[in-house]
């Protein structure tokens, strides 16, 4: 058996006789299925982010269920037909099985100065102006 989550939004005109009708409803085509029910949120009103089929606001219902893979068309099949039903989604879930963390004290590592190397500036040698002027009459050949 795989896990799923099915969320969907249902028609916000149903009284909440009928909203608790339908939910048996739809468990009632899971277990058809040979689905097991999960986790069950209670419907939330919501508004919504923009009109579907002409309703601005509608009720969510999410439960998560398991079921075979091969089975799981015949029960889209059945949420489709339903005319309350604006919207659904079924996401297949991974349920993992997690080892509990215990934090541990990180000891702080040792922080490695890199030395600062000052930057010399070139010496600048001075030449007098005679110097000068006898390696350019060397040069020039005078």
């Amino acid at each position: 058996m795989k896990s799923y989550e099915l969320s969907y939004l249902i028609s916000p005109e149903l009284s909440l006789e009928e909203l608790k009708a339908f939910q048996e409803k739809t468990t009632a085509f899971l277990q058809e299925q040979s689905g097991v029910l999960g986790d069950f949120y209670e419907p939330k009103k919501t508004r919504l982010g923009y009109p579907i089929k002409d309703k601005k606001e509608a009720y969510l219902v999410t439960f998560y269920f398991q079921m075979n893979p091969e089975k799981l068309a015949e029960f889209e099949k059945k949420l489709k037909l339903e005319e309350q039903i604006l919207r659904y989604i079924i996401l297949s879930k991974e349920i993992k099985k997690q080892k509990l963390k215990i934090p541990q004290k990180r000891k702080p590592s040792p922080r490695t100065i890199a030395p600062t190397l000052k930057k010399e500036k070139p010496k600048i040698k001075k030449v007098k102006i005679q110097e000068l002027e006898k390696k350019l009459e060397e040069i020039l050949g005078e």
